[in-house]
């Protein structure tokens, strides 16, 4: 009898350290917290971030821009529960990269809106930029 119960709960143990595992694996990547298109004739643009408080939870975020290059001026980071960050001088963001990361001000945190003062650089009249977050 006590050899089925240490069986059985081998098993069981088993199931759920696998199943964490997986999860933890799984949950490491990239994803496209929001998205915006930009015009020419607006100078600002708030972009809120989709999904509930579980897809909000990040460890990192980063920009990445497509369509045309797009100088950020400053972009402030709006945390549920932490003071804002500003971000200034991001500098020229060409078309089809990305920018470095950036901490979440805590190891997890949801960021809630992005609020960024831009210019799109050449005779492009739009482009969209992307939120990322690593989670």
């Amino acid at each position: 009898m006590k050899i089925r119960y240490l069986v059985a709960c081998l098993g069981v143990a088993s199931v759920v350290l696998l199943g964490a595992v997986g999860k933890a694996i799984a949950a490491d990547e990239w994803f496209v917290l929001a998205e915006k298109v930009l015009k020419t004739a607006d100078p600002s643009v708030e972009i809120t971030s989709w999904g509930d408080r579980r897809d909000k939870d990040i460890k990192q975020v980063k920009f990445s821009a497509e369509g045309a290059d797009i100088e950020i001026a400053k972009a402030v980071l709006s945390w549920d529960n932490r003071p804002d960050a500003e971000l200034t001088d991001l500098g020229v963001l060409k078309s089809g990269g990305e920018t470095a990361p950036i901490d979440a001000p805590l190891r997890k945190a949801r960021l809630e809106a992005v609020k960024v003062q831009y210019k799109i650089v050449g005779d492009a009249p739009i482009a969209t930029l992307k939120v990322w977050g690593f989670d």
